[in-house]
């Protein structure tokens, strides 16, 4: 086999063994990066690097791997907003975390969120008291949306420490 198709085959695989990896651990695991995750990501991408290149460590191999990286990441995404099935697989749906004042707690255990984070994001928003919370939502890209039920305060869209190379996994 071509040691160019052979780098290609090779980061294809590691592509989608890491997307379903990241499906499997969660998106809260992509939104909520401490300093475990960095080192984690940073350990992964060490730890598949051997994995897709092989042998070929030059830098036309290197090359090659990113740009397969890419390509198969363009398709992946074109995938997933043509079939719905792919999407339902990867994608989770947005949970309700809060509506009209009353706590989801189930919910909030489930995909594991903690009332302490749940209160960061609403004084982030502005909103004191879960009372004041007609609608707070998980969204499929691990960010915390209320709105709340007062007319002086605004929606708002709490950003979940979302590191930028990953932030195009979610979409």
């Amino acid at each position: 086999m071509n040691p160019y198709l052979d780098v290609v085959v090779r980061s294809v695989i590691v592509y989608l063994f890491m997307v379903i990896a990241l499906r499997i651990f969660g998106k809260k695991e992509l939104s909520q990066l401490n300093t475990a995750d960095i080192i984690l990501i940073l350990l992964i991408s060490n730890s598949v690097q051997n994995a897709m290149v092989g042998a070929n460590t030059s830098l036309l191999g290197g090359i090659t791997a990113a740009f397969a990286l890419f390509i198969i990441n363009f398709f992946f995404k074109k995938i997933m907003l043509n079939f719905k099935f792919i999407k339902d697989l990867v994608q989770d749906k947005p949970e309700i975390l809060i509506h009209d004042g009353k706590i989801e707690f189930k919910t909030l255990a489930r995909i594991g969120i903690s009332s302490d984070e749940l209160q960061e994001a609403m004084r982030e928003h502005g909103v004191e008291y879960y009372k004041d919370v007609k609608l707070a939502m998980f969204e499929i890209d691990g960010n915390i949306s209320i709105i709340s039920g007062s007319e002086t305060l605004k929606q708002t869209n709490h950003k979940r420490k979302i590191h930028k190379s990953l932030g195009s996994l979610g979409n």
